[in-house]
């Protein structure tokens, strides 16, 4: 992408059948290659690297296949995240189908239990006759419970893509694009993409041994999608080209629980794009883990029957709600917190009302509106506070230096440079927001306005034409996704467009008409959401540059195109 400051791009001559907009859009992507725009538009199952390339999967095969002969009880243990429970459901999905007859699952809460391998969990499956733990998304770090289960008899493979300690776990195998000196290539990889590596390398496996049963590996694909766009891994080579058929079976998925949770959201017979999924359908899911009610993610995925999924998606629609009212009361909350403050370098907010799986929202909303690092927690009965930290992503601060400055007043933290976890005791607030403050203040370049305001984002890939955007336009875009991490959804720049009419929407959501002086017959619709306080000045008859995505909009039974705006510049 560039910015308004602008780059010069290599001349090169428009492939005749691509359009002058689809041509700018590629040479700022760097594909005027025809060898980079095959890669995208002529991606093939074909040419994804071999399971067996991953270090230990061969290992973790034959493990598998000695416990199909010997009928030993498997264990799917798989992190509480979207990423954890879709690789669960695949991997769970892939053995039965394999004719792996004693496969149980589990899944570690993520408020009551947290994150990684836990003993208690270990001790259960021992007294539940497992001889095997096949890990997803987890463990990679589990060293002490691995040493654990192997004391009991347990057997334990390890299947992630987080990064490793100094020292691996001792189990059977370690599949891990991310560890050891696995040479695969693969790092780019979820943690539910490397279980359905290790599913492929199984079935492939079982076939030249002729044991059990065959499957089509793309009737996987609807989960191992779910995986890759929710945790934020590149979608690049082998994940793009798998994401491309996985928004087909997505939107043709066999899974009761799927199919319903698609009806119900309104995406039944439509074309499904990677936004649609990441952004429209899967926080549904995610909300179950967070509010941790009863119904989880997993028990949607792996719904039998449709009785049982019309009966979880009610309960889904419902926590998804009960999650967005508690958001928006702790993010309305927080707001009204921090303009109270004096010094607004940062914030560090909290109240015992905050529900604990709403906080790390809180404080993604926070810092995108005040444009500062801000630390939402909830406080419990016994005076402890839990929460999390996020940092806008112009301000270069890292999270962990952060709260190690601090650590002297916390009782825990971890995490990346731009989101993390802490918890402390209320009785040392005081004194971690005065440390807190003291190392921000002396990390940031300029001095604290009186008055904050996110800065403008103005990342785009190319200037455009109201007139460009067509039906041709979109399909050009249908074919060069899905996008996603690393590959980012196509933002163009409209500019001098004029105001025409706005609308305030439920939830704080603006919807703008806008059409081009140049050309009175290009008008279109463009919607904000979230708008921060500085795009919320827009009004009627502005002339104003918008950098907007574009895509399709179903309403009333119609097909229409409409703007996504991303930033605003008043001109």
């Amino acid at each position: 992408m560039q910015t308004d400051s602008g780059r010069k791009q290599p001349d090169f001559a428009r492939p005749e059948g691509i359009p002058p907009l689809v041509w700018r859009w590629m040479e700022a992507r760097g594909l005027h290659c025809p060898l980079e725009r095959d890669k995208i538009l002529k991606s093939s199952l074909r040419d994804m690297r071999d399971p067996s390339s991953l270090r230990d999967l061969d290992k973790a095969v034959e493990r598998l296949i000695t416990a199909f002969r010997n009928q030993e009880k498997i264990c799917v243990y798989g992190d509480f995240d979207l990423d954890g429970s879709s690789g669960l459901a695949l991997a769970v999905d892939a053995l039965e189908k394999m004719g792996f007859e004693k496969v149980v699952f589990y899944q570690p809460k993520r408020l009551s239990e947290g994150y990684g391998l836990h003993n208690h969990a270990i001790e259960k499956f021992k007294e539940d006759s497992v001889n095997l733990i096949l890990t997803v998304d987890v463990g990679i770090t589990a060293i002490e419970e691995v040493e654990f289960a192997n004391s009991l008899g347990i057997d334990v493979i390890i299947t992630d893509h987080h990064l490793p300690r100094e020292n691996l776990p001792s189990a059977i195998a370690v599949v891990n694009p991310n560890a050891g000196n696995c040479d695969s290539g693969l790092g780019h990889l979820c943690g539910a993409g490397v279980a359905y590596y290790l599913m492929l390398g199984l079935r492939r496996a079982m076939k030249d041994a002729n044991l059990g049963k065959d499957f089509n590996p793309k009737d996987l694909l609807d989960l191992f999608i779910i995986g890759t766009l929710t945790d934020m891994v590149p979608v690049i080579e082998e994940n793009r080209t798998l994401c491309k058929h996985g928004l087909i079976e997505f939107e043709n998925t066999s899974r009761p629980g799927l199919r319903s949770l698609i009806k119900a959201l309104g995406y039944e017979g439509k074309s499904l794009s990677a936004q649609d999924l990441a952004i429209g359908i899967a926080p549904k899911l995610n909300a179950l883990s967070r509010l941790e009610m009863g119904l989880m993610p997993v028990d949607v995925l792996m719904s039998k029957t449709e009785e049982d999924a019309e009966s979880n998606i009610k309960q889904v629609l419902h926590l998804n709600s009960l999650r967005k009212k508690l958001q928006q009361e702790a993010e309305e909350d927080a707001a009204k917190q921090f303009e109270s403050m004096e010094d607004k370098s940062f914030a560090f907010v909290w109240s015992p009302n905050y529900h604990k799986g709403v906080v790390g929202l809180a404080a993604t909303k926070l810092a995108q509106n005040y444009g500062v690092c801000s630390f939402v927690g909830t406080c419990d009965v016994d005076g402890k506070i839990t929460g999390s930290a996020r940092v806008p992503d112009d301000v270069n601060i890292s999270l962990p230096e952060a709260l190690e400055a601090c650590s002297e007043f916390l009782l825990s933290y971890g995490g990346h440079a731009q989101a993390a976890g802490f918890s402390l005791k209320k009785e040392n607030e005081n004194k971690f927001r005065e440390a807190l403050g003291e190392f921000i203040r002396s990390s940031l370049k300029e001095d604290s306005k009186d008055e904050i305001e996110m800065p403008m984002n103005d990342n785009f890939d190319c200037e455009a034409k109201l007139s460009e955007v067509n039906p041709g336009l979109m399909k050009w875009l249908e074919a060069l996704g899905p996008f996603g991490q690393n590959y980012p959804v196509p933002v163009f720049k409209f500019s001098n467009v004029q105001v025409r009419d706005k609308k305030e929407l439920r939830g704080g959501h603006i919807k703008l008409r806008v059409v081009d002086p140049a050309d009175p017959s290009s008008t279109f619709d463009a919607l904000m959401f979230s708008p921060s306080r500085r795009q919320k000045q827009v009004d009627f008859n502005m002339q104003v540059d918008l950098y907007a995505e574009v895509q399709w909009n179903y309403f009333a039974g119609r097909k229409s195109i409409q703007y996504l705006v991303r930033e605003i510049k008043f001109n």
